[in-house]
């Protein structure tokens, strides 16, 4: 088989069984498996597990972050289209974490805390450089500090979202609390 199918075979594998199961309850074995490849050969085009979910989570990020920016929605105001931006990439970073990594692990494990940061790190420069081709910072490069500003804020109340809920219904209740009580500051103060 060639190399890129190859890699490809094991990232839908690992997204399969990431999505079934959690990362932390799939293992390198059961990825090769359905693979239907030797866990050696995963480790020629992965150095690890968790490189193996950063692929998909980044891959997955960028696919649907495209899609949120190329949305020819027309809003009022470029706070209204900011809310909305802001809004919809929060809820797509929650839902990788719902889907791929599963709360239980991100709550109980003290490795993922490390490896959340950095994937909140990335996720964080992925928007911020995808915003900067809006024409609203395009044209105003001088707004660039209030965005990077207005994104880290909101990934972190997003990702404490993780740490805070219990249940959906929690989760839809910060959501509001967030785009109501707090999100409006926020971009007020980037534009």
């Amino acid at each position: 088989m060639e190399p890129e199918k190859i890699k490809e075979s094991i990232l839908r594998a690992a997204k399969e069984l990431f999505r079934k199961y959690g990362y932390h309850k799939t293992s390198v074995n059961e990825i090769a498996k359905k693979a239907r490849i030797a866990k050696a050969t995963i480790y020629k085009y992965f150095d690890s597990k968790e490189q193996i979910l950063d692929f998909i989570l980044m891959d997955y990020l960028d696919i649907n972050l495209h899609g949120i920016l190329t949305n020819k929605v027309q809003y009022a105001t470029e706070e209204e289209h900011l809310t909305a931006l802001v809004m919809k990439t929060s809820r797509l970073s929650f839902t990788v974490c719902n889907e791929f990594i599963g709360w239980d692990f991100v709550r109980e494990n003290a490795n993922s805390q490390e490896f959340l940061k950095h994937l909140s790190d990335q996720l964080e420069a992925l928007l911020l450089s995808a915003y900067l081709k809006l024409d609203h910072f395009k044209n105003n490069p001088a707004k660039k500090g209030g965005l990077a500003f207005l994104l880290k804020a909101s990934k972190s109340i997003v990702f404490s979202f993780a740490f805070t809920s219990v249940s959906d219904a929690d989760v839809r209740k910060n959501f509001v609390a967030f785009q109501k009580e707090i999100l409006p500051y926020l971009v007020k103060a980037a534009l």
